[in-house]
C-alpha cells in the first residue's frame, strides 16, 4: 500500500515524477500509469503525482513532452510496418521530430535541434542546481537533528540517574516509616497490657496504716 506523505515536494520528487511521467508518453502508457509508479516509488498517492505534475512540474517539460508525443508517434507507426522498412523509417525519426518543431516554433531544422537541446539542458541544469540546495538544506537540517538528539540523550540519563536515586531515598524511607509504625504499634500494645495491670492490682490499709496489695 502506498504511504501518504504530508511533506513539501522536494526538487528530487519532482525530478522523478517527470522522468517516469514523460517515458511512460514515449513508450505510448497512460499517465495514470505512470503516477501510479511514482506514487510507489516516492511514497505518495497517485492522485497528489497526478496533481503535482498538471499543477506544477508539466510546464517546465514542456518540450520534452512534444518529444516524447513524437516518440510515440513513430514507436507506434514502427510497428506496424514490415520489418524490412523498420531501419529505414528509424533513420527518419529525428529528422520528423525536428520538421515538426520546426513548423511549431518557426525555425529552421538545426537552429530548432540545437535550440530544443539547449532549453532542455537548461531546464535540467536548473533542476539538479535546485536538488543541490534542497541536499545542502536536508544535510544541515539533518546536523541539527543530530545535535538535539545527543542532547536529548545526555539529558535522558541525568534524568533517569535522578529517578533512581529518588526510587532508593524511597525505599529507605519507606522502610523507616514501616519499622516506626511496628515500634508505635508494639509501644502501644505493652501501654494497654500496663493499664489492665494497674486496674487488677489492688490495695488495703493494715492496722498500722501500710499499705497492703490485695491478691
Amino acid at each position: 500500500m502506498t504511504a501518504v506523505r504530508q511533506d513539501a515536494w522536494s526538487a528530487e520528487d519532482d525530478l522523478i515524477l517527470a522522468e517516469i511521467t514523460l517515458r511512460h508518453i514515449r513508450e505510448g502508457s497512460t499517465q495514470l500509469a505512470a503516477f501510479e509508479e511514482v506514487g510507489e516509488k516516492i511514497g505518495r498517492t497517485s492522485a497528489a503525482c497526478g496533481f503535482r505534475w498538471n499543477s506544477c512540474v508539466r510546464k517546465s517539460y514542456e518540450d520534452a513532452i512534444g518529444i516524447a508525443k513524437s516518440q510515440r508517434q513513430k514507436r507506434s507507426y514502427l510497428k506496424k510496418q514490415p520489418s524490412s522498412r523498420g531501419a529505414q523509417v528509424a533513420g527518419l525519426i529525428l529528422g520528423d521530430i525536428e520538421e515538426d518543431y520546426g513548423r511549431s516554433e518557426g525555425l529552421s531544422e538545426n537552429s530548432l535541434s540545437i535550440d530544443a537541446v539547449i532549453r532542455f539542458l537548461r531546464q535540467w541544469k536548473g533542476t539538479f542546481q535546485e536538488a543541490g540546495r534542497q541536499l545542502k538544506m536536508l544535510e544541515r537540517d539533518l546536523r541539527e537533528k543530530e545535535d538535539e538528539l545527543t542532547e536529548l540523550r545526555i539529558e535522558n540519563e541525568r534524568l533517569s540517574k535522578e529517578v533512581n536515586l529518588a526510587q532508593s531515598d524511597y525505599r529507605v524511607v519507606n522502610d523507616d516509616y514501616k519499622a516506626l509504625i511496628q515500634i508505635m504499634d508494639r509501644a502501644r500494645r505493652l501501654a494497654f497490657l500496663n493499664e489492665e495491670d494497674e486496674e487488677k492490682t489492688r490495695f488495703k490499709m493494715d492496722a498500722n496504716g501500710n499499705l497492703e496489695r490485695i491478691e
